[in-house]
C-alpha cells in the first residue's frame, strides 16, 4: 500500500507515479459500493470517448458559435445545447447556451447575465437553494434575499410574495430549485411565474436544476417554452448524465444573455464564464446523449425512481423513518447511527441524512445498507454511569 501523503511532496527526487495512482483508483473502488449519498451516475461506459480523445488537449475556448482556433469539439457543443434546449422547448429563436464545468458556472453565468440585463436587481433564493446561491450573489455584489423554505424543502411563495411586495421598486431575479440538495424538492416556477408578472419593477426567473432538470423534462414536467416564463437553467452533466469529469450545460434566453466582445488573438468572442473550456467534457456528453438518446435517458430515471420507491419500502420496513418525493431519486431518512454512518457514505444534515438512488445503484447496494440499518436501530443500548453534578459549577445560557 503507497502512502498517499507522501505523494503531496512533489520535491522527492523519486516518486512512483504509478503507484500513487493505482492507490488512488484502488481506494476509489474499494470505497465505491458503499458511496450512496451523492448524485453522479456510474452506469454509462465512457471509454470509447477516453479512449480517443484522452490523449490530447481539447479547448473550446470561446463561443460554442465560433468556428477555427485550436482543437476543439465545438460542433459536438452546439449539438448537446441543441438537444437540451429542444428537450426543454426552448424557442428556437430565442435560445443561447454552452458547456460549463458545473452547476455553479452554470448559474453564475445565467445570473450574471440576467444583472446584467436588470440592473440594481435583488436576487431572490431559497433556504433549500444549492449553497452556490448565496455564494454567488456575493460574487456578483448583489443584493440577496432569503426566502423561506418548507419542511419537504420547497419554497414558500407566499413568503416570497411578501418579500417581492417589500422591494417593490427594485427588479427582481428568483431563482427556483428543480431538485435541492437535500430532499430533490422542486420550487413551482408557474407560481413563481405568476408572482414575477405582478412585480412592478419586472424581474428574471432563473432555475437551478442540478440534478433533477433532465429527468423532469423528459416527463414534460420541466419546460423553457414561452409560456413557462423562464430566463434561463443551469443543468449539471455529471450527476444524470453520467460524464466523468464535472461539467454541466446553461441556456439563458437570447434577449437576456451576455453579449461578449471579440478576443483578437484567439480569434473569438468572449461569451463565456472560463473563457478556455473542457472540449473533452462536451464530447463526454455528447456521448451520453447519442447512445442512449431520449427513450435510453428516460428508462435510466424510470428505473432510479423504482430503486428509490424500494429503498424507502425497505428502510421503513425495519422501523426507520424514511420519505421521497414522487419524482424524486433521492430517499430522506433520519440520520442514521454512526456505526451505519461509518460503513456507508450518506449525505448528512444534522437530524437528517439522504441517499440517492442514481442509475448505477444496486438493490444489492440497497439491501446491504438496510441490513447495517436494521442491525444498528435495534442493538440495545447500554446507559452510561452519572456522573455527580458538581454543586459549585454554574451553567450560564446565552
Amino acid at each position: 500500500m503507497v502512502d498517499l501523503a507522501g505523494a503531496a511532496d512533489l520535491g522527492q527526487e523519486h516518486i512512483d507515479v504509478a503507484a500513487v495512482l493505482g492507490q488512488i483508483v484502488d481506494d476509489a473502488q474499494a470505497s465505491a459500493a458503499a458511496e450512496i449519498g451523492y448524485p453522479g451516475a456510474t452506469d454509462l461506459d465512457h471509454r470509447p470517448v477516453m479512449d480517443r480523445l484522452g490523449h490530447r488537449l481539447w479547448n473550446n475556448i470561446g463561443d460554442p458559435g465560433d468556428v477555427g482556433g485550436v482543437a476543439n469539439t465545438r460542433v459536438l457543443e452546439r449539438a448537446v445545447v441543441a438537444w437540451v434546449a429542444d428537450l426543454l422547448a426552448m424557442p428556437t429563436n430565442d435560445r443561447w447556451g454552452y458547456v460549463t464545468t458545473g452547476g455553479t458556472e452554470g448559474n453564475l453565468a445565467a445570473l450574471y447575465a440576467a444583472r446584467r440585463r436588470y440592473r440594481g436587481a435583488r436576487v431572490f433564493f431559497s433556504q433549500a437553494a444549492h449553497y452556490s446561491i448565496p455564494k454567488l450573489v456575493r460574487v456578483l455584489g448583489a443584493h440577496g434575499v432569503l426566502v423561506r423554505a418548507d419542511e419537504r424543502g420547497e419554497m414558500d411563495y407566499d413568503d416570497l410574495a411578501a418579500q417581492l411586495r417589500r422591494r417593490r421598486r427594485s427588479p427582481a431575479i428568483v431563482v427556483a430549485t428543480a431538485g435541492t440538495t437535500l430532499t430533490e424538492a422542486v420550487d413551482d416556477t408557474d407560481r413563481i411565474r405568476d408572482l414575477l408578472a405582478e412585480h412592478p419593477a419586472g424581474g428574471h426567473l432563473h432555475v437551478d436544476a442540478a440534478l433533477s432538470g433532465i429527468p423532469l423534462a423528459l416527463d414534460g414536467r420541466l419546460r423553457l417554452d414561452d409560456a413557462a416564463g423562464i430566463g434561463s437553467i443551469a443543468i449539471s452533466g455529471h450527476k444524470f448524465f453520467g460524464t466523468p469529469v464535472p461539467c454541466g450545460v446553461v441556456l439563458v434566453r437570447d434577449n437576456v444573455r451576455t453579449r461578449g466582445k471579440p478576443i483578437a488573438y484567439t480569434g473569438t468572442s468572449d461569451t463565456t464564464i472560463s473563457g478556455s473550456r473542457c472540449g473533452l467534457a462536451t464530447a463526454l456528453l455528447w456521448h451520453s446523449i447519442a447512445v442512449q438518446g431520449r427513450e435510453g435517458h428516460r428508462w435510466r430515471a424510470v428505473r432510479a425512481r423504482e430503486l428509490a420507491a424500494y429503498a424507502v419500502e425497505q428502510i421503513t420496513a425495519v422501523g426507520w423513518r424514511a420519505w421521497r418525493h414522487d419524482h424524486a431519486m433521492t430517499v430522506v431518512l433520519d440520520t442514521p447511527p454512526a456505526e451505519v454512518l461509518d460503513q456507508h457514505t450518506l449525505a448528512t444534515d444534522g437530524a437528517e441524512s439522504h441517499l440517492i438512488c442514481m442509475p448505477g445503484i444496486t438493490r444489492t447496494q440497497i439491501d446491504a445498507f438496510v441490513t447495517d440499518l436494521a442491525i444498528a436501530a435495534h442493538r440495545p443500548t447500554v446507559p452510561r454511569p452519572r456522573t455527580p453534578a458538581d454543586p459549585l459549577r454554574l451553567t450560564t445560557t446565552y
